[in-house]
């Protein structure tokens, strides 16, 4: 891996740190004009628009979009035992973090009679995308279907990407994991189409085995590749996002404390993806960056993906940066505002309590990533490119609203009514201040 030596660089301003630090290099503006006129097709033609796209992105025409319950229960009927077995885990594990999320109804009397109650309301729709590309991910389903259910909302849907290795339909681990969580309403559509489905809905033809089709829903969430994030981009606002999720993201602060084939194995971890992953290794110690060098060497010889974890290594995405202090270390991984970040260095607790931003924040030598991407009950759908910096992650917030109730008897409001009609006026907005005045007579005077 490049190295970045940051030792005698005296500034420590996020601008200055962000500029040198690396980062993938995905626009997803630059795919916009690739991805309208697949959502104008979805939007004009559903669902013989959806069957052509997939036909066309994925090789693959389904017998129908909407996957048959059928195929859903054969799925998990020859799921391997000991897949069933983690899948349970992982989402026992993240319903007893999730279930810790939710917020209860509040009341709050501002005044003798006036009182602002905040209710927690679930949306009623949502879409989970679960991608389908290099890899199989049942543990997105979980990721995604686990705090939408604790957050209460009813209807959930679920698309993934037909594969052509098994009958047009999603993933059979999918599929599986879709029926561990008792969602039955899947749909075999990837890509930029599928958000465009969850966002205008489709008709279906009762020859195609489906005679409700798909309902517009409310929120679409769940990570993809670039064409995805610029579906969300372009829907958004007819749609609600969690986020444009890009290439994940590995940034480990480390001191000579730190074992480097543990270091080395968690940067493989991640640059496991795609070759646009991000790996990053900040550290206080230069031995620690030769040792982790030839970790590397070693370790990704001998790996499944070898290939693609070398070129994500040796990408601009993925440094060594070495740094004089700790102090320096922790600006460089605030600018940086990693989707995952580790903590392996002496008084590791101490070190995370002082991380600003970060997607999620692994501590001590016994945490890697990929523990919070499976069973550490965290969720694992992150922030990327740097947007922890004023994003989180995915949890049973995404899915609720925040209303207000406001209600005041007529003794509250008299008492400030006065107030409420001098900056109305103050705003030249006199009709706001007379729907207070109109609801007095004569006899009644507002407190001045």
């Amino acid at each position: 891996m490049e190295r970045v030596d940051l030792r005698e660089d005296l500034r420590s301003d996020r601008g200055h740190l962000r500029a040198v630090m690396p980062r993938a290099g995905v626009d997803v503006e630059s795919v916009l004009s690739k991805v309208k006129p697949i959502i104008e097709r979805v939007s004009q033609g559903g669902e013989g628009a959806l069957l052509e796209l997939c036909e066309e992105f994925d090789g693959v025409r389904p017998h129908q979009l909407r996957v048959p319950q059928e195929v859903i229960d054969a799925s998990l009927g020859a799921l391997a035992p000991d897949i069933k077995a983690a899948l349970l885990v992982s989402i026992r594990r993240a319903r007893i973090v999730h279930e810790d999320q939710r917020r209860p109804e509040h009341t709050t009397e501002v005044a003798p009679g006036g009182s602002v109650t905040e209710k927690w309301i679930p949306v009623e729709r949502v879409g989970l995308y679960v991608p389908g590309g290099l890899a199989v991910y049942p543990s997105s389903v979980v990721m995604n279907v686990v705090p939408a259910q604790i957050a209460g909302v009813q209807s959930i849907a679920v698309a993934s990407p037909p594969q052509r290795d098994h009958g047009g339909y999603p993933h059979p681990t999918i599929l599986a994991a879709c029926a561990l969580l008792g969602i039955t309403e899947v749909y075999a559509v990837g890509g930029a189409q599928a958000i465009a489905m969850f966002a205008y809905g489709y008709q279906s033809q009762p020859k195609n085995g489906d005679e409700s089709g798909c309902a517009p829903v409310d929120i679409v969430t769940g990570p993809g590749n670039v064409y995805v994030a610029a579906a969300k981009r372009y829907l958004r606002g007819l749609i609600g996002i969690d986020s444009e999720a890009g290439p994940t993201e590995i940034a480990i602060l480390a001191d000579e404390s730190a074992d480097p084939d543990h270091v080395a194995a968690d940067l493989i971890s991640q640059a496991e993806h795609d070759t646009l992953a991000a790996a990053v290794l900040v550290t206080t110690s230069e031995a620690l960056a030769d040792a982790v060098d030839v970790a590397l060497a070693n370790r990704v010889a001998l790996t499944k993906h070898g290939e693609r974890i070398a070129t994500a290594l040796s990408g601009t995405q993925s440094k060594i940066i070495l740094v004089r202090d700790l102090e320096q270390g922790l600006a460089v991984v605030d600018a940086y505002a990693a989707e995952h970040l580790e903590i392996q260095t002496h008084d590791a607790r101490k070190v995370a309590e002082r991380v600003k931003n970060a997607g999620a924040i692994f501590v001590g030598p016994h945490s890697p990533v990929s523990l919070g991407d499976y069973c550490a009950g965290s969720n694992h759908v992150l922030p990327t490119g740097g947007c922890a910096c004023h994003s989180s992650g995915l949890s049973v917030q995404t899915f609720v609203r925040g209303v207000h109730l406001i209600e005041y008897n007529k003794a509250a409001l008299q008492d400030v009514g006065h107030f409420v009609i001098t900056l109305a006026r103050a705003e030249d907005l006199p009709a706001h201040g007379e729907a207070i005045s109109a609801r007095f007579l004569d006899s009644d005077s507002l407190h001045e």
